[in-house]
């Protein structure tokens, strides 16, 4: 995701609630980003993830950053190819993602990705993206292993003035053949370089255009 768009990771699954130990879930990170798992019983061999936090930057910024799905393989962790293959009815876009992981082989996926809410004009509201596989856009290449499994979201609320609550949930199919201890390991590490990816482009958009309004006045542009 997811993956997503988001994702840029194993990748997938559903929107915002309480992650609680009596629906299966276990904390596998605290702190900053906050990490659970749990099995998803409808799909042998995946997990389900729950990532929440805040993100040090404005949520209009975050929600150009994760609709510009072109724009992926300039920032997102292990993304080399990403485009958009399609864009139907209010906007929803089939997307294309190629990634390229250390130690095993390239892996890809086709998405359905769906802006289910967008901000107010004033940039107030909720931004919740979603996104689902779409494997029939695009033929399997040759020595990608296609992630089949493969449904998320993004959830953002505002925390004042720069800063954003998400919940970041989807479910996790490695493809092809790859160690449980190597694919647990990673899995952690994924997550938060995803989540850290977003936060550093969107402060870079946040940046770039406090410049150009800087440069348009004649004044100098504050550091962010």
């Amino acid at each position: 995701m997811r993956g997503l768009p988001g994702l840029a990771v194993l990748v997938v699954a559903l929107v915002a609630g309480g992650a609680s130990a009596e629906d299966g879930w276990e904390q596998v990170a605290d702190g900053e980003v906050t990490i659970r798992v749990r099995k998803r019983a409808d799909i042998p061999g995946c997990r389900e993830i729950w990532a929440e936090g805040v993100m040090n930057a404005g949520i209009q910024d975050i929600q150009s950053v994760l609709r510009d799905h072109e724009s992926f393989r300039q920032w997102m962790p292990y993304v080399t190819e990403s485009r958009v293959l399609s864009t139907g009815p209010e906007g929803a876009r089939v997307t294309y993602t190629k990634l390229d992981l250390p130690v095993v082989s390239n892996r890809d996926y086709v998405v359905r990705v769906v802006d289910e809410q967008l901000l107010e004009a004033d940039g107030t509201g909720t931004f919740r993206q979603k996104w689902s596989a779409d494997n029939q856009a695009l033929p399997e290449q040759e020595g990608v292993v296609r992630l089949r499994h493969n449904e998320g979201s993004w959830v953002f609320t505002p925390r004042g003035e720069g800063k954003a609550h998400f919940v970041y949930r989807f479910t996790v199919e490695t493809g092809g053949s790859i160690p449980g201890f190597l694919a647990g390991f990673g899995q952690k590490d994924a997550v938060v370089d995803t989540v850290r990816a977003v936060e550093k482009r969107a402060r870079k958009l946040a940046s770039a255009r406090v410049a150009a309004g800087q440069a348009a006045t004649g004044g100098s542009p504050r550091p962010m």
